[in-house]
């Protein structure tokens, strides 16, 4: 088993380089966070010890299993990157550095009034649905300069960026539509100035579609199945929450 996410990493490496060469960026100014849903520890530990820091959960109650058994390794530093439910904000807080799928004013109000309780902030970015398919969460392209700016309003929350998820079984261009529509909205709120926002970070690309959301300018892929394996349970699991949503 070792030996295959290591070679997976490996692969996935070496693409990552030929992309960004490909589009005449560095390599140093894209990080690989492997996403971990259903991933079992023993996997998450082959992946550290070759070297990987960076780790990103789904779902809150993952996280929080996975979370003490890793505080060992001190270098890991963990993202949020599912749908996050209002009532689950006290339980993620503690535990990441990065929220990337804040997509709502009522979650940046979660966040906030539990970061006031706890005398702290966080950096989080805002999740954007730039594929407009229902089954997917993220604020509609078209709001995303008005949620920046409500969001900018709370001092404990520091944006820094955008997310989004490129278009599910589509062809590249169709996918690298998606992710230039990202690039086009961080340009437009770059220009308003607002305050505790930066747009340093783009969070677009997943197994499928990683190389091309290099190219479009992400500074994160988010990738799991390309190193892990394929996951146990369906996408519908992590994606359409609706029937399951809080708010």
């Amino acid at each position: 088993m070792s030996h295959l996410v290591e070679e997976n990493l490996e692969t996935v490496k070496q693409q990552m380089k030929l992309a960004c060469q490909a589009s005449g960026r560095k390599i140093e100014d894209v990080k690989l966070l492997l996403a971990t849903k259903t991933v079992p520890f023993e996997k998450l530990q082959i992946a550290i010890q070759a070297g990987e820091v960076l780790f990103g959960e789904n779902k809150a109650q993952e996280l929080r299993d996975k979370f003490p058994l890793m505080q060992q390794y001190n270098q890991v530093e963990w993202h949020f990157i599912g749908h996050l439910q209002t009532n689950k904000v006290k339980d993620v807080v503690k535990y990441v550095t990065l929220i990337h799928s804040v997509d709502r004013l009522k979650l940046g109000q979660a966040l906030h009034h539990q970061l006031v309780k706890e005398n702290r902030t966080m950096d989080i970015l805002v999740q954007i649905n730039t594929s407009y398919e229902e089954s997917k969460f993220g604020a509609s392209p078209e709001s995303a300069l008005a949620l920046v700016e409500q969001l900018s309003q709370f001092e404990t929350l520091n944006v820094k960026g955008l997310m989004t998820i490129g278009k599910l079984n589509a062809t590249n261009e169709e996918t690298r539509h998606c992710f230039r529509l990202l690039k086009q909205i961080q340009s437009q709120i770059m220009e308003e100035k607002f305050p505790r926002v930066e747009m340093d970070i783009l969070s677009m690309g997943m197994s499928g579609d990683f190389k091309v959301a290099i190219e479009e300018g992400a500074t994160i892929i988010r990738v799991g199945t390309s190193v892990f394996g394929q996951r146990y349970l369906p996408d519908g699991y992590y994606w359409n929450e609706h029937a399951r949503q809080d708010d």
